[in-house]
């Protein structure tokens, strides 16, 4: 009978050391492998949280917060002003046909606990916004969450000159017109909220909007800057038909 080729192999066997410490290394690859795997399940989930999960709670809460100064303003009637300067409730609502986020609730403030609840914010500092309720000349800075928590200024790269910005109240739409874009500013800028924001090129007083969010996309490194200038205010009649730039 011929000879096989297990017959003939006079390699040397592996030692009983050698395959202790070949059976380590490869529990420890396997185990390395289950906590990569582990860890990745555990980075999806948190991002599923914070850019879905994060924006379903937030609006949530602007809705039912939209609802009350929706219902507060039924109920009153008359002049602005009471509704208008309840910053615990909202002052109206931000309507941006091109980022196509329907009506956002604005607030009083900037801070993650206001506008983590799905609304844009009015600044109080460094620059305190002026509020087009006032009738005063300055500049109505904003601020909202471009990604998470409602994410209502993501699309806001999609503004470009001649856009419409619509500010609603009890009683008046707020008309607006973006004519400048500054897609990239230090977060530390404050001159872009100034009463004149000369970094959008005015040299004199009127009557602006600002809008401001994180960017790039997922990041807060920089700031993304959208300026309007008033262009007129409507009165809101008894149906509150929107004005021509929303489809009125």
């Amino acid at each position: 009978m011929a000879a096989t080729a297990e017959d003939t192999d006079t390699s040397p066997s592996p030692s009983p050391g050698r395959r202790r410490r070949g059976g380590r290394t490869a529990a420890a690859v396997s185990v390395l492998g289950e906590l990569l795997i582990t860890a990745g399940l555990v980075l999806g989930l948190f991002v599923v949280y914070s850019l879905w999960w994060t924006n379903v709670i937030a609006d949530r809460a602007a809705g039912r917060q939209a609802d009350k100064v929706r219902h507060q303003w039924a109920q009153e009637g008359g002049d602005d002003t009471p509704a208008a300067f309840d910053a615990r409730n909202g002052i109206g609502f931000l309507h941006v046909p091109a980022m196509d986020d329907g009506d956002v609730l604005v607030e009083k403030g900037t801070s993650s606990k206001v506008l983590n609840d799905g609304v844009a914010g009015y600044y109080t500092d460094p620059v305190e916004a002026t509020l087009p309720m006032t009738g005063k000349e300055g500049n109505f800075s904003l601020a909202a969450h471009r990604d998470g928590h409602g994410a209502k200024f993501h699309n806001i790269d999609k503004l470009s000159k001649g856009d419409p910005i619509v500010f609603e109240t009890k009683d008046k739409w707020y008309v607006y017109k973006v004519y400048a874009v500054l897609p990239e500013t230090s977060k530390f800028n404050v001159d872009v909220l100034a009463r004149i924001p000369q970094e959008s090129g005015k040299k004199k007083a009127g009557h602006y909007i600002t809008l401001t969010t994180c960017t790039p996309v997922y990041t807060s490194r920089y700031r993304y800057v959208v300026w309007g200038e008033l262009v007129r205010v409507d009165p809101v009649d008894g149906d509150r038909t929107p004005p021509r730039e929303l489809g009125g």
